[in-house]
């Protein structure tokens, strides 16, 4: 029975793994829910200061805030949102990819390319390919945190308002449902303001005239700075939800195949076990037979 003794070792150790990716699938049901209602409490927030920032470039036209401006010269700047951790499926490979086909059609316009990564697998994908990372963050843990984000971003946005980039593009994974997450890239900077008066216009929202105190240069450079950290606040966001209900569905996944795969491996085991047990018989039977 050295057969059943292995089979019995394969079952053992597949039970042990499934306990494992059950345990898992309900820690990821229980942070999925905080991060999507995270997610949908800073969803106001930022479609007010989106609608604020729309109204405020379209009243003052006298002055053009360096984010709203079209810097020319051969030079881009790429945020690549991702996870620290594993094991959520296809999600990180999927941005990824994205990222990647961003980067080519970049590389093949003759642009340099500067890269911040946000998590531990985006940061090990751009050393591999070799891009040029200015900054980074790791280890988020499971909230994000506006004062750890804005320093490594900071450092493209003062790039983009110098002069030396001419489009700043932010890649995340945008929450849909539990079950479908989609691969964001779009362009940050500079911000144009006939696309945020479209998504204030399909918003509802009406224009208003505004008193600026002190002056608008103030407020509109403040306002900005802020809306642009609102979009990426926003994008780690929707990447932590989308984080968890990926880990969810991949390890309810892993879980009930490692149940089906216990079921074959038993199957084998009786049908090993009935076969060693009826070779005995036979082997009784044919001795006795010959007595």
């Amino acid at each position: 029975m050295a057969a059943g003794k292995e089979i019995r070792g394969k079952i053992k150790s597949v039970e042990n793994t499934k306990k494992i990716t059950k345990a898992m699938e309900m820690v990821a049901a229980s942070k999925m829910r905080k991060a999507q209602d995270r997610m949908r409490a800073a969803r106001p927030y930022s479609d007010k200061v989106r609608n604020i920032a729309a109204n405020l470039g379209k009243a003052n036209p006298e002055y053009t805030h360096p984010f709203m401006k079209h810097n020319d010269v051969k030079a881009a700047g790429v945020i690549v949102v991702s996870t620290d951790k594993g094991l959520c499926g296809g999600l990180n490979t999927n941005v990824l990819r994205a990222v990647t086909q961003k980067l080519r059609e970049l590389q093949a316009a003759g642009q340099s390319i500067q890269t911040v990564a946000i998590g531990n697998k985006g940061l090990g994908f751009l050393n591999r390919i070799g891009a040029q990372v200015v900054s980074h963050v790791t280890q988020l843990g499971d909230t994000p945190h506006l004062e750890r984000l804005i320093g490594p971003v900071k450092v493209l946005l003062d790039q983009y308002a110098q002069g030396k980039l001419n489009a700043v593009y932010l890649s995340y994974t945008k929450f849909i449902n539990t079950m479908r997450q989609e691969p964001v890239v779009e362009q940050l900077l500079p911000l144009s303001s006939d696309r945020m008066a479209e998504q204030a216009k399909a918003a509802g929202e009406h224009g208003w005239d505004y008193i600026y105190e002190p002056d608008a240069k103030t407020v509109i450079d403040e306002l900005l700075v802020r809306y642009v950290e609102a979009l990426v606040y926003q994008a780690v966001a929707e990447n932590m939800a989308s984080e968890q209900s990926a880990r969810m569905v991949a390890m309810k996944a892993a879980t009930d195949n490692a149940g089906n795969l216990i079921n074959e491996l038993k199957l084998v085991y009786n049908k090993t076990r009935q076969a060693a047990i009826t070779k005995e018989l036979s082997e009784i039977v044919s001795g006795a037979a010959a007595v």
